[in-house]
């Protein structure tokens, strides 16, 4: 059980005075964390996925007397084909079929961004030798896996902007904003348990977003709530969302 092993780190954490780490957890896992009492904890707890706004985060829990420097143990792998002239249009499914395929537990993977030319994706540390050394073919395209340095590494997602009026800033309105979907479509993701914001799960329309908020619905992808540009003569509100692309 998530939560019995999450106090079991925070109590870790706390008696031998030492930081203590999850694997990568997937936004349901960040839920069960987030909605767990605090006082549950005896240690502070951050999250960290490599970039901001990352799904996938670990979890380090911090002790009150924090005595030296920590970093999480997580690196970042470049996935890219030896041959870019002859390799195949390779998509997310596709990197992280390859990388599973390796025997890999999904755990210890955390996001992966994938662009034209390569992928990169975020590992614990302990498999990323591993990777290296045996990730050599994705689908029918020969690659190369190299580490890169955390610390000189920068990403900024690619946001589609998009615009539209709303009566409120409540979730399901601001969602219609974004997907194409019929009111009650979008209900029914909120209530069927699909829609976190900043990694919490949401089961209720009635919550209000507040400026750069991340949303994330599963199965459809995740936007990041910009903010009220102005409001019409009738009173609807004109916002601003940028889908990630």
């Amino acid at each position: 059980m998530l939560q019995k092993r999450l106090v079991e780190l925070s109590n870790t954490a706390y008696q031998r005075d030492i930081v203590t780490f999850t694997d990568f957890l997937n936004l349901n896992e960040l839920n069960i964390l987030h909605s767990t009492p605090k006082h549950m904890f005896p240690a502070a707890y951050e999250t960290y996925g490599g970039y901001e706004a990352a799904e996938r985060q670990m979890v380090a829990f911090l002790p009150d007397a924090l005595y030296y420097e920590y970093r999480y143990p997580v690196e970042i792998l470049k996935i890219s084909p030896v041959n870019l002239k002859f390799a195949e249009n390779l998509s997310h499914r596709d990197y992280l079929g390859g990388i599973l395929h390796l025997g890999i537990e999904r755990c210890c993977l955390g996001d992966l961004l994938v662009s034209e030319e390569c992928c990169r994706v975020f590992v614990t540390d302990s498999m990323a030798d591993y990777i290296c050394r045996n990730l050599t073919r994705i689908r029918h395209t020969t690659v190369k896996v190299s580490v890169e340095n955390m610390e000189n590494f920068h990403y900024t997602p690619n946001l589609e902007l998009h615009k539209g009026t709303v009566s409120t800033v409540r979730l399901d309105s601001v969602l219609s904003v974004a997907f194409p979907l019929s009111r009650s479509k979008l209900t029914g993701l909120i209530e069927g348990g699909k829609v976190f914001v900043n990694g919490k799960l949401i089961t209720t329309n009635a919550c209000r977003l507040k400026e750069n908020d991340i949303i994330s619905v599963r199965g459809m992808g995740r936007i990041k709530y910009l903010g009220i540009l102005s409001e019409t003569k009738k009173g609807r509100l004109y916002i601003e969302i940028g889908k990630y692309i």
